[in-house]
């Protein structure tokens, strides 16, 4: 059985959660931020005409294979890459480190963050908005004030799926942060090589222990969803 106080292991774990919590912290306000400009920024009448167009770029990440992803991330970052020569006069190297994993997971999952946000977002009741207008509440207090206490449970059932996703990330952070063990290899890249090293023993150990942590973030999200819609109910 694998010996969970392994340092190696335990490293592999604070890895994956760090990069995990981050993307998933980046995306859910990238997300939310863009889903309120669509949902809220402006008047109906006067919302992006292109709304169509923004809402299928933003779910791109969820239907193109993770390679292209990572094959895009390296055209774009990259130290050939179209901003990668001005990151690197920054003194930022995303290439085989564990900020470009941090990239990588951030675009993969920022769909869910988005879409959860901007449907938690279309269905606060406009009415309740409009009235704490006419009541003097300025956009941002009407914001924090009483949309996000209505959708904050759907927005968080999608960051939570958010994270887990981010866990799991696999082909887009192999291409852009490779698999350095103790500096870039999560738990998914660490499943990999163990299985191509044949270690199947240490292989099931992780592949249980990744399990177990989504799931839990699963039921975590079920949990929050459900909540939303029996408090929905009761009103």
């Amino acid at each position: 059985m694998e010996n969970f106080s392994d340092p190696a292991l335990l490293a592999c774990i604070l890895l994956t959660l760090r990069v995990a919590g981050i993307a998933t912290l980046v995306s859910a306000c990238l997300g939310l931020g863009l889903a309120w400009g669509m949902t809220r920024g402006l008047a109906p009448a006067r919302r992006p005409r292109g709304r169509s167009v923004v809402d299928a770029l933003c779910a791109l990440p969820l239907v193109l294979p993770p390679t292209v992803i990572g094959y895009c991330l390296i055209l774009l970052v990259g130290r050939k890459g179209l901003i990668g020569p001005l990151l690197q006069e920054l003194g930022i190297s995303l290439i085989f480190s564990w900020k470009g994993a941090v990239v990588a997971a951030t675009v993969v999952i920022f769909p869910l963050t988005y879409r959860a946000s901007r449907a938690a977002l279309e269905s606060v009741d406009h009415n309740l908005e409009n009235a704490a207008r006419t009541l003097g509440a300025s956009e941002w207090e009407v914001f924090y004030k009483v949309s996000m206490p209505l959708a904050w449970r759907s927005i968080a059932a999608g960051v939570s799926l958010a994270f887990a996703r981010g866990m799991g990330e696999f082909g887009a952070t192999l291409m852009i942060a490779g698999n350095i063990p103790g500096r870039t290899q999560t738990l998914s890249l660490a499943i990999y090589a163990t299985f191509q090293a044949g270690d199947d023993s240490r292989a099931l150990a992780l592949v249980l222990l990744t399990s177990v942590l989504c799931a839990s973030l699963l039921v975590l999200a079920e949990s929050l969803t459900s909540r939303r819609f029996s408090q929905g109910a009761r009103l």
